[in-house]
């Protein structure tokens, strides 16, 4: 008898046992459904919207070498430092509207989207006189006369594309916080072919240049976001989108507040790149290495924008659950969404080890080029390897509102310890831009470690009555 009674008590635990496995598959099963609803649609629009400029730069680097620095230049510095503000005060309303859908406040998602508009167009406007005076700024800066100069149209022609940016960015965060973020992927899809094939009438057809490749790259901007107002304006959004209010000019100062520090945390991140572009400018045969890091970075942050499909992700979950309360699934959720990314790392490390000879080709064919991509193809493997892990934990800090932290951890990891030793290597070694890189690497891995370390050691709990806090100081109610 009391052999049985073991028996069946390892009977028991073993049942137990296999109801919790099944019980945790299911769990990843449908944590992971979640977080691709809304990763593969921001995926497949970031990816085809950093794509484009891509293309852009493909097809200027075909028409003249000189043109194709100066656009490296102008996209590597001046759009990504005014993009990357961008980015960062749009994902304000990233985290704003996350937060206000899942608390069931829909109705204050359209109201932070248009504050968002106001204080992202006055943000634009402020910054354009770097377009207007890029030459000169250019010049001051050390940089060859030649590409200097040759920056100047280049700069003009890319003007409404920033403006075209506030909306594009805006919306997305907007839409992705409500689940409704496909929309904004097909759209993205449509203007990245729009792209294409104006790009090859205009350049290769009609042979208008470096103009008709940026004119192009206006047309297929316009193109998204004129798709995105039709949808939002024509009952997409029904329960978020109450129509233009006066109450987008009220309570802008908390927005701006987190705005800034939104914009402050990404744009250290952004300009970090741009500064390392900045520095090859230095180097020996200045314009191969502008031209050949810059190709790399922009294959790098190719496939970051897929890895920022995570990112959205992970902002958008932990937002949402902070909305409902739910600390424990939000501790879940970072676990798989982890696991997840780190996955598309590995694949992306391994093609581009296998495959970073034949980069360059992609786009230029001066030889000089295509081997100095081909050295420093290892250091993007790398690159691409933490590229799948960072977005990830910001991410994470976006949808918690913790900006402002990440934004002093940034300014530490890259500022005080990555840009040092790029400068010590580049230029006291004859690493030349395999040392820049280095550096900007050892800058990455230590912000990866500070925020695991500050993730791990949050109170969600905590977070969740802040969260409560912040929506209820906030709130309006709904006129309609």
């Amino acid at each position: 008898m009391e052999e049985e009674s073991k028996l069946e008590e390892r009977l028991v635990l073993v049942k137990e046992e296999g109801d919790e496995e099944l019980d945790l598959k299911k769990r990843v099963w449908e944590e992971t459904k979640k977080i691709w609803k809304v990763a593969f649609p921001g995926m497949l629009s970031r990816a085809t919207n950093f794509g484009m400029l891509i293309i852009t730069q493909a097809v200027i680097g075909h028409v003249s070498a000189l043109e194709l620095a100066a656009f490296a230049l102008v996209q590597s510095l001046t759009v990504r430092f005014v993009n990357g503000i961008q980015i960062g005060m749009s994902s304000a309303t990233e985290t704003l509207c996350g937060q206000a859908f899942g608390a069931g406040q829909h109705h204050m998602m359209g109201i932070y989207l248009q504050r968002s508009w106001i204080i992202n167009l006055i943000t634009v406007t402020l910054l354009m006189p770097l377009f207007i005076f890029s030459s000169p700024i250019f010049i001051g800066l050390g940089q060859e006369k030649d590409v200097s100069i040759a920056t100047e149209t280049i700069s003009i022609w890319l003007i409404p594309v920033v403006y075209l940016f506030v909306f594009a960015l805006t919306i997305q965060m907007y839409l992705q916080a409500q689940l409704k973020n496909m929309i904004v992927a097909w759209l993205s899809l449509v203007s990245f072919i729009v792209h294409i094939l104006f790009s090859w009438l205009f350049v290769f057809k009609l042979d208008f240049g470096i103009p008709g490749a940026l004119g192009s790259l206006i047309l297929s901007n316009f193109v998204m976001v004129l798709g995105e107002f039709v949808y939002i304006w024509c009952g997409g959004c029904p329960l978020s989108w109450k129509g233009f209010t006066w109450d987008a000019f009220s309570q802008l100062w908390p927005v701006i507040k987190l705005s800034v520090s939104s914009g402050i945390m990404l744009c250290l991140e952004i300009w970090y790149n741009s500064i390392l572009i900045l520095i090859a400018g230095y180097m020996k045969n200045a314009t191969v290495a502008i031209a050949a890091f810059s190709i790399c970075l922009n294959v790098s942050v190719w496939e970051l924008m897929i890895c920022l499909g995570f990112l959205g992700a992970a902002c958008v979950r932990i937002a949402n659950e902070l909305g409902r309360g739910n600390a424990k699934t939000i501790k879940f959720s970072i676990k798989v969404n982890l696991a997840t990314s780190v996955i598309f790392g590995l694949v992306f490390f391994t093609i581009c080890l296998v495959f970073g000879n034949k980069i360059g080709y992609l786009f230029t064919s001066d030889e000089d080029v295509v081997n100095m991509v081909s050295e420093l193809s290892i250091l993007l493997a790398i690159t691409m390897l933490s590229n799948s892990i960072q977005p990830v934990l910001t991410g994470i800090a976006v949808g918690a509102g913790l900006q402002s932290v990440v934004a002093i951890i940034n300014l530490v990891c890259y500022y005080v310890i990555g840009i040092p030793i790029g400068l010590l290597l580049g230029f006291c070694t004859d690493l030349q831009v395999r040392g820049v890189w280095i550096g900007m690497i050892c800058g990455t891995i230590t912000q990866i470690i500070c925020l695991s370390i500050m993730i791990c050691r949050t109170n969600w709990d905590d977070q969740v009555e802040k969260t409560s806090q912040r929506l209820s100081r906030w709130f309006k109610p709904d006129d309609s």
